[in-house]
């Protein structure tokens, strides 16, 4: 192959993984919620503690979002 091919699935192939990555922080995100929610209708004190649990589930799944950004600034050589 030759190098403007290359290029051109590395675009390709950035464009895939920073998409999945939001994808799958979105999803994450918004399961954490739910839960959060859920907890917090059925229990009301338990709000404080759920929350802390629901920062930490967020920023696991936004982390997995910043990977996919990395990557994909990796396959552009940027």
């Amino acid at each position: 192959m030759e190098t403007n091919s290359l290029s051109q699935l590395a675009q390709l192939g950035a464009g895939i993984a920073i998409g999945f990555g939001a994808i799958g922080a979105g999803l994450g995100i918004g399961l954490a919620t739910k839960g959060l929610m859920d907890a917090v209708s059925r229990q009301p004190e338990v709000a404080g503690k759920a929350f802390g649990f629901f920062l930490l589930g967020a920023a696991l799944s936004e982390a997995c979002a910043l990977y996919a950004f990395v990557i994909a600034f990796q396959l552009l050589g940027k």
